[in-house]
């Protein structure tokens, strides 16, 4: 297979918010791979491991790995089951992963040998690379509803050291937070706040109020703000940000009363 026998290329490039060894494993291992294309899908990552993907309504996707470098590449063949459009063997998928400061830069290139059968897959990748941004940001966000949790812990902890030892743990040094109170920038910054907080209201706490709902790298988590004796003061939203490493680059907070 060349560019002489297949010299039409789709080409697409998105960046999910995770490290290229978290993005790269959904090459190498078959669960992962089968939640991005559908219950069933395996692959064998080596070259001539076969690459098999059978999608939700039962359409079934054969090919053979032509080329794997981890974590930077692969390369395999993509052909239908069924012989239509294209049978197994007649396309050519590359991935590249490129380290950017958001996370990962994902390259595809799809090379056909008609032109009509690359502008059927168009919208396919538009959305197949979407349902992979999403499965790589649920594996990499496992830990995100902990993250928020000691968020709202470190909001709601008097002793200093045991906040701030909280706080290095949940944000980046250049994390920022933008609400009805607060224009914060930078981590020593938010400790100086969190410190006032304690000082002007003490014995608030501020706990999650229901599930963490999470997308590509952001997540929003509502809250209830309640004095020492226990009463509600206040409830609200945050909306979170993350670094490819999992902590939190930017907060905003939203008040509801």
């Amino acid at each position: 297979m060349t560019s002489a026998t297949m010299p039409h290329t789709l080409e697409r490039s998105i960046v999910i918010r995770a490290p290229r060894e978290v993005v790269f494993r959904f090459f190498t291992d078959s669960a992962r791979w089968a939640a991005w294309w559908g219950a069933g899908s395996t692959i064998d990552p080596r070259p001539g491991g076969r690459v098999f993907i059978r999608y939700p309504g039962g359409i079934e996707v054969s090919g053979e790995i032509v080329e794997i470098d981890e974590p930077e590449r692969i390369v395999f063949t993509y052909g239908f089951v069924s012989g239509s459009p294209i049978p197994p063997g007649s396309s050519l998928v590359t991935i590249a992963l490129e380290r950017e400061r958001a996370g990962t830069r994902v390259r595809l290139s799809h090379a056909f040998a008609e032109a009509q059968v690359r502008d059927e897959h168009v919208q396919g990748w538009r959305y197949q690379l979407s349902l992979f941004a999403n499965a790589v940001a649920d594996d990499a966000g496992a830990s995100v509803p902990e993250i928020v949790d000691r968020w709202f812990a470190a909001w709601s902890e008097p002793d200093a050291a045991k906040r701030n030892a909280a706080l290095e743990e949940t944000v980046s040094a250049e994390v920022s937070m933008r609400d009805r109170f607060s224009a914060i920038e930078g981590a020593a910054d938010l400790r100086e706040h969190l410190a006032a907080v304690h000082r002007f209201m003490p014995g608030m706490t501020l706990a999650r109020d229901g599930a963490v709902r999470q997308c590509q790298g952001m997540a929003i988590a509502d809250w209830v703000a309640r004095n020492p004796a226990g009463d509600e003061k206040g409830r609200g939203t945050n909306v979170f940000t993350l670094t490819p490493d999992g902590r939190l680059e930017t907060v905003t907070g939203f008040w509801s009363r």
